[in-house]
C-alpha cells in the first residue's frame, strides 16, 4: 500500500473520530467533563473574588491600632453621649488606603497579585498543554492552588521583615498561576470533548461556576461573621479568623475535583493531531460514547494506554507557530480574541475588585454620616455588623445581575451565537457606562436609579462578553495550538485586569466619572475588535482552524 493510500486512509479514520464526537448525544460523559471543570472555576472565582472582602479585614487588625485614633464629639444624633468617644478599631473602620504610604497603590497591588500569576499561569500552561498534552497538565494547576490557599490562610507578618500584605501578594500571585493554569486547560478538554451542537452551551457552563464562586465567597463571610458575632463584638482581632476562613474555604472545592482532573483521559483530536496515533484516538472516541450512557459522574476510564506516533502530523513548534499566525487570516483571529479579552476585563475586573464605591452607594458600606455642630461625620460603628453589612452588599450585586447573566448565556448561547452575545454585551456595557459618567453627579444620590443602571451592566458583563471571549478562544484554534491560543488571549485579558486594578481602579473614589468614561470608551473598542472573530455556532473544531490536512505523511 502507498504512502498516499495510508495517508488518505488515517485522514478518513481521523475525520470519522472526530465526526463520532461532533455528532454525539448529549450524555454523562459530557455532564462529567463540564463538572470536572466547572468546580475548579468555581474554585478560580472564588479565589480571586474573595480578596476583595478579606483585605478590608486584615487592614482593620493589623493596620487599626495604628492608624485610627482621636475620639467622636458630644452630641452625635442617636447616640446622645454627653462625653467624647474614643475611636478605637472596635468602632471604627480604619482608613487604610489614606494613611498607609501609597495605600491606594498597596491595595490595588494585593487585589491584582493573583491576576500576574493568572498572566503568567494562562502562557505557561497554555504552551505546556499543546507540547506535552491536555491529560499530563491537567490537576496540576488544582495542586498549585491547594498549597497557595493554605499559606495564603495562614500567612502572617515577619517580626522584622515583610508585612502580611506583601506575603500575602506572594502567596496569591502563585495561586494566580494555578488559576491561571486553568483557564486554557479547562477550556480546551471541554472543547475537544463536546459535540457540536451544545459545544458553546458546555464551555459556558464551565465558565458559569465563576458566578458561583462569587456568590458563594459572600455567603461564607456572611456564614462566618454571624457565627463569629459576638466574639468579634467583643474583640475585633477575631476578624484575623474570619478572612482566614474565607480565604482557606478555597481549598473545598480544589480537593474535590483534584483527583477526577488527575484521571480525565487524554483527548481524542490531541491523540491524532499532535501524537499522531489514529488508532488510540479511535477506541478512545468509543469509550468515551460508551461512558456517555452510563448515568454517573464518577471517573471510571480503564486501560489508558499511553498513545504512539504511528502517522505523521504537523508540528507545534515556536517556527510552526509563527508561520500559522504570520496569515493574517489566523493572526487577526489571535488579535480578536486577545483585545476583547483584553477590553473586556479591565473594566470587569476594575469594578468587580472595587466595590467599595458601589458599596456607599447602595447604602451597604457603613453608616450615613450626621451632622455634629455643623460638621459631617462618620459615626461610631458595631465592627461586626459594618462587615456583614459590607457582606450582604457584595452579595446583593452578585445576585442581582452577575449570577443571571451567566446562566442566560448558557441557555442562549447556542441559539442566539457568539458575535451577537459579544456585540450586544459591549454595547449595552458602554450604554450604561457612559449614562452613569455623564449622570454621575445626580445618579449618585439616587440609590434606586444607580442600582439599576449597575446591575444591567453586570448581567450584561456575564450574558455578554465576560463569557464569550472565554468560549471562543477554546474554539477556534487547530488542535496543535488551541491551548497555547486560549492561554495568550487570556494571558492579554489579565493584562486589562491589571490596568483595571492597578492604574485605574485606585482613582475610581474621587474620580469616578473621568474612570467610568475610561472604561466606556474601551468597551466601544472592544466592542469593534469583536468583528475579527468568526461566529462558530454549529460548526466543526476542525472547520473553524481550516486544518483538516494535519496528517501529512
Amino acid at each position: 500500500m502507498s504512502a498516499a493510500v495510508d495517508k488518505g486512509t488515517e485522514s478518513a479514520k481521523r475525520a470519522q473520530a472526530f465526526a463520532h464526537l461532533d455528532e454525539a448525544k448529549l450524555g454523562w460523559f459530557h455532564l462529567r467533563a463540564v463538572i470536572v471543570s466547572g468546580v475548579g472555576f468555581f474554585a478560580d472565582a472564588y479565589d480571586i473574588f474573595v480578596i476583595g472582602q478579606a483585605l478590608p479585614m486584615i487592614y482593620q487588625v493589623y493596620y487599626g491600632p495604628k492608624y485610627i485614633s482621636g475620639s467622636y464629639p458630644v452630641g452625635i444624633p442617636g447616640f446622645n453621649n454627653t462625653e467624647n468617644i474614643p475611636k478605637t478599631p472596635q468602632n471604627t473602620k480604619v482608613n487604610f488606603n489614606d494613611n498607609y504610604p501609597n495605600g491606594h497603590h498597596m491595595d490595588a497591588w494585593v487585589k491584582a497579585s493573583t491576576n500576574w500569576g493568572n498572566m503568567v499561569g494562562q502562557v505557561f500552561f497554555g504552551i505546556l498543554g499543546d507540547k506535552l498534552g491536555r491529560k499530563k497538565m491537567y490537576g496540576i494547576e488544582l495542586i498549585i492552588m491547594i498549597v497557595c490557599t493554605i499559606g495564603s490562610a495562614l500567612c502572617s507578618s515577619m517580626v522584622n521583615g515583610w508585612s502580611v500584605l506583601v506575603l500575602l501578594s506572594i502567596w496569591r500571585f502563585f495561586l494566580g498561576v494555578g488559576i491561571g493554569g486553568d483557564y486554557p486547560m479547562s477550556a480546551v478538554i471541554t472543547s475537544e470533548f463536546a459535540n457540536v451542537r451544545y459545544r458553546g452551551m458546555m464551555l459556558s457552563a464551565v465558565f458559569a461556576m465563576q458566578g458561583i464562586g462569587i456568590m458563594v465567597g459572600g455567603i461564607v463571610f456572611i456564614s462566618t461573621l454571624s457565627a463569629m458575632r459576638s466574639q468579634i463584638q467583643a474583640d475585633y482581632t477575631v476578624l484575623d479568623q474570619v478572612w482566614r476562613i474565607a480565604l482557606g474555604f478555597g481549598i473545598v472545592p480544589a480537593l474535590a475535583a483534584v483527583y477526577f482532573r488527575l484521571t480525565i483521559p487524554e483527548t481524542p483530536r490531541f491523540t491524532v493531531d499532535v501524537i499522531g496515533d489514529t488508532n488510540k484516538a479511535d477506541s478512545d472516541v468509543a469509550k468515551v460514547l460508551a461512558l456517555n450512557s452510563v448515568a454517573s459522574v464518577a471517573s471510571n476510564w480503564e486501560g489508558d494506554d499511553v498513545a504512539t506516533a504511528k502517522v505523521a502530523v504537523k508540528s507545534n513548534t515556536f517556527a510552526d507557530f509563527r508561520a500559522h499566525f504570520g496569515q493574517w487570516r489566523n493572526m487577526k483571529v489571535l488579535i480578536g480574541t486577545s483585545y476583547t479579552w483584553f477590553a473586556l476585563d479591565v473594566a470587569w475586573y476594575g469594578l468587580s475588585l472595587n466595590q467599595s464605591t458601589v458599596l456607599n452607594l447602595i447604602n451597604f458600606n457603613g453608616p450615613a454620616k450626621v451632622s455634629v455642630n455643623g460638621t459631617k461625620i462618620t459615626p461610631p460603628v458595631d465592627i461586626a455588623d459594618l462587615f456583614y453589612q459590607i457582606a450582604v452588599g457584595n452579595l446583593i450585586i452578585a445576585f442581582a445581575g452577575t449570577v443571571p447573566g451567566y446562566w442566560f448565556c448558557v441557555a442562549l448561547i447556542e441559539k442566539l451565537g457568539r458575535k451577537p452575545i459579544q456585540y450586544f454585551g459591549f454595547f449595552v456595557i458602554t450604554i450604561c457606562l457612559a449614562v452613569l459618567a455623564a449622570l454621575w453627579d445626580d445618579i449618585k444620590l439616587q440609590q434606586t436609579q444607580f442600582l439599576v443602571v449597575f446591575t444591567i451592566a453586570q448581567f450584561f458583563f456575564q450574558f455578554g462578553p465576560n463569557t464569550t471571549t472565554f468560549v471562543v478562544p477554546g474554539e477556534v484554534f487547530p488542535t496543535r495550538f488551541r491551548s497555547t491560543g486560549h492561554g495568550i488571549s487570556a494571558a492579554c485579558g489579565k493584562v486589562g485586569a491589571i490596568l483595571g486594578i492597578q492604574a485605574v481602579g485606585p482613582y475610581f473614589t474621587e474620580n469616578a466619572r473621568i474612570v467610568l468614561i475610561v472604561f466606556a470608551v474601551i468597551m466601544a473598542t472592544g466592542g469593534a475588535a469583536t468583528w475579527l472573530i468568526p461566529e462558530t455556532a454549529g460548526k466543526t473544531l476542525e472547520e473553524l482552524s481550516g486544518e483538516d490536512d494535519v496528517i501529512i505523511a
